[in-house]
Formats: structure tokens, sequence, C-alpha cells
């Protein structure tokens, strides 16, 4: 059963990892995907041709999710493009690690601008077409560390635990319009990224997880999938953690 058939969703950051995912799993679901890359041209085309074999509608979009000028003109791209938006998936974020004594203001002002500023450009951005239509689902990507902090990662901590706190207030704004917000907060997710950790590493996250193992980009889009579709009417305010029982 197609879940998401002849909804238009935007994705933010989804040429790689759970973006990509994500927007593979939408269009299993019969959802046209909208969804935008940072620099990876070649990456974006690939990915337009492996959801297009799904017989959705897709295409990519070169924009910057930090800059509220940016999200704005994406939003009305899109709607000149595929007429309605259904579903946001704020998914675009950035590393910049390092011990307090050693993190430069720039590196945490920029992962907090990618991290947590787009997702308030991109929200503001599409709020008129949402209230217009009276709905819309809107889904934050978090992490666990944003809900309980981890050394040498404060400035994305900060960055995904403003998300939850900006997703619960748009909640209570914008509930009575029939417009939900939720947030995901993956775990060690398997992707690019955490290939280029030694197996050793590797081995000991999946060690001191539950579930014994990582998760995979599938396991956070299924999440999505749920709650982008009507199976998920009566679900706004939440965080679902997708983290194999790591916070349990």
């Amino acid at each position: 059963m197609k879940l998401l058939k002849d909804k238009n969703v935007v994705i933010t950051g989804a040429t790689r990892g759970i973006g990509k995912g994500i927007a593979i799993e939408f269009a299993k679901h019969g959802c046209n995907v909208a969804f935008t890359y940072s620099k990876s041209v070649d990456q974006a085309n690939d990915l337009i041709k492996e959801l297009e074999s799904y017989k959705v509608q897709a295409r990519g979009y070169q924009s910057d999710a930090s800059v509220f000028l940016h999200a704005d003109g994406l939003i009305k791209s899109v709607l000149m493009d595929f007429s309605k938006i259904d579903i946001l998936v704020n998914n675009a974020g950035i590393t910049k690690d390092n011990l307090l004594m050693r993190l430069t203001e720039q590196d945490f002002d920029d992962v907090i601008n990618v991290n947590l500023k787009s997702v308030f450009n991109m929200t503001k951005a599409v709020q008129k077409t949402f209230l217009k239509q009276r709905y819309g689902s809107l889904i934050h990507i978090s992490s666990v560390v944003g809900i309980k902090g981890n050394a040498g990662q404060s400035n994305y901590s900060a960055s995904k635990a403003g998300i939850i706190g900006f997703s619960k207030s748009i909640a209570l704004e914008l509930g009575s319009r029939n417009i939900r917000s939720n947030v995901i907060a993956p775990g060690f997710i398997e992707t690019e990224m955490t290939e280029k950790l030694s197996e050793e590493v590797v081995e000991k996250w999946r060690n001191a997880i539950p579930l014994k193992r990582g998760g995979t980009p599938e396991d956070v889009a299924n999440l999505c999938v749920f709650l982008a579709s009507d199976l998920s009417s009566y679900i706004t305010g939440q965080v679902l953690n997708v983290d194999g029982g790591m916070l349990t």
C-alpha cells in the first residue's frame, strides 16, 4: 500500500545519508519529491533519476536553507513546479565537533545556522501555504544528542535540542489548523559518514545499543513515512527516538 500517493514533500539536504533514505522511501510510497542540496550536482541528478524510477515527480534545488531568502524562494519555486506542498522534512545538518575550549565562535554559529535556523526558515516559509490549505505535516530531524548531550558536540547538541523546543511550540501554535509538527531523534545511524570510523569504534557503538546494531537510513525514513501519512493524523508535538534502545 502506498501511504503517500499523490502527496508532495520538500526535503532539505537529501543527496546522501538519512535525507536520501527518506527521499527514496517517500518515492516508494507514491510521494512526489522536491529536495535541496548544497554543492553535489551529480549526486542530485543521480537521485532524481532514482526517484523517478518509482513513477513520481522529482526535482532538486540548489539552495541554502540557513538563509531565509533562499528558503522563501525555494518554497515559491516548489509551489510553481508542484502546485502544492503536503509535507516538509527539515533534515539539513552539519557537524563541527570540538571541545568547548577549542570550539570557535564561527564553528558554533555555522552549526546553529545550518541545523537550527534552517528549521525556522523553512517552517516559516511553508507556513502560509499550510495555513491556506489547513493541513500539513512538519517533520524535523533532531538527534539523541539533542536529548542527552555529548562531550565535544556542544554546538551540535544545542542545535538539535533547539529543534525540539521549536517543534513543540509550533505544534501548539498551528495544531488548530490541522498542521502537525513532530521530531525524529536518530541514534547511531550507519551512513557514509560513519564509514570513515574504524571498525573497532563502530563495534563499540553497536555493542552499547540494546538491539546490537546501528540503524539504517531506512529505519529513520520509515518513521518519516508514518508521520507524513494519515496514519499519524492524531500525533503532534512529539519526539520519537530511532535509536535501537540507546536511551532506554
